[in-house]
C-alpha cells in the first residue's frame, strides 16, 4: 500500500483554551511593562488627587530656580579639561543610548525572521518524514515525526495523535532549559507568543497533529552574547578614547597656564615675562601677541622711567638756571642800588649843602635799576607761569609771547594768526598752547637758526551731528630744519607728552625750508559750549 502524504492548511490559535495541554509545556511568560514591584499593576488613578497651594507652588518655582544658578555654578567652576572631557563623555552615553535602540529593534526583526523561518521548515520537514516512511504504522510515524522536531531551534513542536494524547517524550538533553539573557532584556526583543497546528495526514486519514509554540530564547540568547560582548568592546574603546582626550586636552591647554602665568607676571608689573610659541598655530598667535604687549608695556615702562628722569633733570636745570640769573642779574643790580644808597647817604652826611644835582642823578640810577629789577622779575614769573593766562583772551596772551619773543630775538621776525579763537578752553588746554608754541619758536631761533617764525592757531567746529570740535596749532619757521639723526630732547618730550596727555596728536617735520610742528587737541563738547557761551570768539588780531 502506497502512503501519500496529505499536509492540511495551518491553523493558527493565538489564544487557545488549555496551551497547556497541546504542547510539552507551559506558555514562555515574559514580563510585561507597568507591572508593579509585586507583580500588580498599578493604576494611577487610584491615587487620590489634591491640589497645591499657589503659595508652595511659586515656593517650588523658586527653589528650582535656585537648583539651576547651583548647577551652573558648579559646571562653571570646573577646569576646561573636565568640562570637555564630561562632554564628550555625554555623547558616549547618548550614543549608546541610540546604539541601544537600533540593537533592539534590528534584533527584534531578527528573531521574528529567525523564528518564522525555523517555523517553514516543520512542514516540510514533517512531509519529508511521511514519505521515507516504509508502510509504518501511525503510532512509529508519529513518534519518528517526534523525535526529528524536537532538534528544531527557535521552536517547540508537540506531536498528538488522532485522539489528541501527547506522543513521545522529552529528551532532557536536547534542548537547553537554562537562559542567560536576564529577563528585562528579553522584554524588549521577544515576540507576542504564538501557536500554530500542523494537521498529519496520510493516505487522506488525519493521524494526529504537530503544535508549533514559538521559542525566541536560544535566539534571544545569542543576541544578548552579542550584544555583551560590544558593550565590553565599546566600553575599553570609550576608556581608551577618554584617557586619550585627557592626555590631549592637558597638552592643548598647557599653553593657557602658562598664559595665565605669563599675565599674573604681568600684574605684578613684570614686563620681561615671554612665551615660548606652542604648536599649536591659533595658540602661537596668542603668545606672539602675548609677547608684543609685553615689550610694549616694557617699553612704555623705560620711557615713563626716562621722563621722570628728564623731568628730575629739568627741574634741577631749571632751579640751576633760576639762580644763575638771580645770581648775574639780580646781585649786579642789588649791588647798584647800594652803592647808590651809600654815596646818597654820604652826600646827606656832609658838612657842606647836598649837591641836588647828584641826588637826582643816583635818583635817577636807582630808577633805572628798580625797572630792570621788575622785567628780569615779569620775565622769570612769565617762564614759571604765564600770569596772563585766565585774565586776558588766550589770543591776546599768544601775541604778547610773539611781541616778547621779539624783543629778546631782533633779529627773527616773528608772526601770529589766531583768528576765530575763544577766550579760553581752559587752564590745562590753555598752558599747553602757550607752552607748545613757546618751546617751538624757542627751538627754531636756538637750534634751527631761523629769521622767520609764524605761529596759526585756530578752532574748527564739529560737524551737526555730534562731531567734537579741534584745535590746530602751526608753528613753521625757515631755518636749517630737522637733522636726520636728531634726539628727542626734554623740550619735544614735554611737548608731546602735555598733548597726547589731552588725547591729541603731535608731528614734527621738516617743511624745505625749515621744520613744522602740527598739533590737534580735541576740546570736549561741553567745554567747547561752555566757552562760547560765557567768552565770544576774540576779534581777529592785527
Amino acid at each position: 500500500m502506497d502512503i501519500v502524504p496529505v499536509i492540511g492548511e495551518v491553523r493558527t490559535s493565538e489564544n487557545s483554551k488549555d496551551p497547556s495541554a497541546l504542547s510539552d509545556g507551559p506558555l514562555p511568560k515574559y514580563p510585561e511593562f507597568g507591572a508593579g514591584a509585586d507583580g500588580c499593576d498599578t493604576d494611577l488613578n487610584a491615587a487620590p488627587m489634591t491640589m497645591m497651594p499657589k503659595s508652595t507652588e511659586f515656593d517650588h518655582q523658586i527653589v528650582d530656580r535656585d537648583a539651576v544658578r547651583r548647577r551652573a555654578s558648579i559646571w562653571a567652576s570646573l577646569p576646561t579639561r573636565t568640562r570637555l572631557i564630561l562632554v564628550v563623555l555625554a555623547i558616549d552615553v547618548l550614543a549608546a543610548i541610540v546604539c541601544c535602540a537600533v540593537m533592539v529593534l534590528n534584533a527584534r526583526s531578527a528573531v521574528i525572521v529567525e523564528m518564522n523561518a525555523t517555523r517553514a521548515t516543520v512542514e516540510p520537514l514533517v512531509a519529508d518524514t511521511i514519505r521515507m516512511a516504509r508502510n509504518p504504522s501511525p503510532e512509529n510515524l508519529l513518534h519518528t515525526l517526534d523525535l526529528r522536531l524536537q532538534t528544531l531551534r527557535h521552536v517547540r513542536v508537540a506531536v498528538f495523535d488522532a485522539k489528541g494524547e501527547r506522543i513521545g517524550f522529552v529528551l532532557p538533553n536536547l534542548r537547553r532549559d537554562d537562559h542567560v539573557a536576564p529577563s528585562w532584556f528579553v522584554a524588549l526583543i521577544a515576540p507576542p507568543p504564538e501557536q500554530h497546528e500542523l494537521p498529519i495526514v496520510v493516505n487522506g486519514s488525519p493521524i494526529g497533529k504537530a503544535v508549533v509554540t514559538a521559542e525566541p530564547l536560544d535566539e534571544i540568547d545569542e543576541v544578548w552574547g552579542y550584544a555583551v560582548s560590544l558593550s565590553l568592546a565599546s566600553l575599553l574603546l570609550n576608556l581608551a578614547v577618554l584617557a586619550a582626550l585627557a592626555i590631549a586636552f592637558g597638552r592643548v591647554l598647557k599653553p593657557l597656564e602658562r598664559l595665565a602665568d605669563g599675565l599674573t607676571r604681568l600684574e605684578r608689573h613684570d614686563y620681561t615675562a615671554h612665551l615660548d610659541a606652542p604648536a599649536s598655530r591659533e595658540l602661537a598667535v596668542i603668545a606672539e601677541r602675548f609677547n608684543s604687549v609685553a615689550g610694549a608695556l616694557g617699553e612704555a615702562r623705560a620711557a615713563n622711567g626716562r621722563l621722570n628722569r628728564q623731568l628730575l633733570t629739568a627741574q634741577d636745570d631749571e632751579g640751576r638756571r633760576i639762580a644763575l640769573e638771580l645770581h648775574d642779574e639780580f646781585g649786579p643790580c642789588l649791588f647798584a642800588l647800594e652803592a647808590n644808597a651809600s654815596s646818597i647817604a654820604r652826600i646827606a652826611d656832609g658838612e657842606s649843602t647836598p649837591d641836588r644835582g647828584k641826588l637826582a642823578a643816583r635818583a635817577a640810577e636807582i630808577g633805572g635799576i628798580v625797572g630792570q629789577v621788575q622785567a628780569r622779575n615779569r620775565e622769570l614769573l612769565n617762564r614759571l607761569r604765564p600770569h596772563a593766562l585766565g585774565q586776558v583772551p588766550l589770543s591776546e596772551c599768544l601775541n604778547l609771547l610773539l611781541a616778547d619773543f621779539g624783543r629778546r630775538h631782533p633779529g627773527t621776525a616773528f608772526e601770529g594768526s589766531f583768528e576765530g579763537l575763544a577766550r579760553g578752553y581752559g587752564d590745562l588746554v590753555d598752558l599747553t598752547v602757550f607752552r607748545c608754541i613757546q618751546e617751538s619758536m624757542t627751538n627754531a631761533v636756538r637750534h634751527g637758526g631761523a629769521t622767520h617764525v609764524r605761529a596759526e592757531a585756530h578752532e574748527r567746529r564739529g560737524s551737526s551731528g555730534g562731531g567734537l570740535s579741534t584745535l590746530h596749532v602751526v608753528i613753521r619757521d625757515d631755518g636749517t630744519g630737522l637733522p636726520h639723526s636728531h634726539g628727542t630732547g626734554l623740550g619735544l618730550s614735554g611737548m608731546r607728552e602735555r598733548v597726547e596727555a589731552l588725547d591729541g596728536t603731535f608731528a614734527l617735520d621738516n617743511a624745505a625750508p625749515g621744520a613744522v610742528v602740527r598739533i590737534v587737541i580735541p576740546i570736549e563738547p561741553e567745554v567747547a559750549e561752555d566757552v562760547r557761551s560765557e567768552h565770544p570768539p576774540a576779534p581777529p588780531s592785527s
